[in-house]
């Protein structure tokens, strides 16, 4: 008898850490209510996101839903935060990685802002960075908004790097010497560390 394994789905439900009671914040909504989306996270109202750009020193710190939805404002805030610093291009950021994001702030108790070393890069980003370094994908998802790569000041990196293993959401890479956790909404798999 073979076993089947569990979706991405079941993982992801799995591993959620909710956080409840928080005040909700007014701004824009999305359209289409969270269970809509395809990520199957859910969050509270007022689940909070602290992004810090080590490359532009910018700062968000936002809350991304109100009665069920996804709000438009604190995503475009997040999208230009994680734009494509080298060029300035902006991209839309896959819905999954904020997920990701907001689980990972759940589940290690996290007070302190994400510091982003990488979010968005542009195609002609990624093949400058590709040909200088063979640690970066020529098909990176990066390109695709689908990707981030983050540490937290203070938190020991083989924490963090544990506990994306553990959401089972997708890729997750561990770069020690780099001081860094690559997360991303790819298949699921794992290098480094």
């Amino acid at each position: 008898m073979t076993s089947t394994p569990l979706s991405r789905r079941t993982l992801l439900s799995r591993a959620a850490v909710l956080a409840a009671g928080r005040p909700a914040a007014a701004g824009a909504l999305v359209a289409a209510p969270l269970a809509a989306r395809a990520s199957p996270l859910s969050f509270a109202d007022g689940e909070r996101l602290a992004l810090h750009n080590l490359h532009t020193g910018e700062q968000v710190d936002v809350v991304l839903h109100d009665r069920g939805r996804r709000l438009a404002d604190a995503k475009a805030e997040i999208d230009r935060l994680l734009r494509d610093h080298r060029s300035g291009d902006v991209h839309p950021i896959d819905d999954g990685v904020l997920d990701q994001l907001l689980a990972l702030r759940a589940r290690l108790g996290l007070a302190r802002p994400f510091h982003v070393i990488s979010g968005y890069r542009s195609p002609a980003t990624n093949a400058r960075l590709a040909a200088a370094s063979g640690g970066v994908a020529r098909t990176s998802l990066h390109m695709q908004g689908r990707a981030i790569d983050i540490r937290v000041p203070g938190l020991d990196l083989r924490v963090l790097h544990r506990a994306a293993l553990e959401l089972g959401a997708g890729g997750v890479g561990y770069y020690a010497k780099s001081d860094f956790v690559h997360v991303d909404t790819g298949r699921v798999r794992r290098w480094g560390g």
